[in-house]
């Protein structure tokens, strides 16, 4: 059984997926592995936190997304070089 991902590690994978992949809702939901309501309650919770922004159907990072994208991701490298799953 897998183990499950904690919510900073779902927001990491999004924000990766959006940064990396395409701003589209398939392509985040195949590279993020979440059902759509799920995908949009994250998604609905970035737009409001300013981390990303929506434009005729895809979504992008905001200068504020890719700094906090950034700092999961040393947050993430810190965590696992002393053993702990992010």
């Amino acid at each position: 059984m897998k183990p499950y991902r904690s919510r900073l590690k779902i927001v990491l994978d999004i924000l990766t997926a959006i940064s990396e992949e395409s701003g589209k809702v398939s392509k985040i939901l195949l590279h993020a592995n979440l059902s759509y309501d799920r995908l949009m309650k994250y998604l609905n919770e970035l737009l409001e936190k300013g981390l990303i922004e929506e434009e005729m159907g895809e979504y992008r990072l905001t200068e504020k997304g890719y700094r906090f994208l950034e700092e999961l991701r040393r947050a993430e490298k810190l965590a696992e070089a002393f053993g702990f799953k992010f």
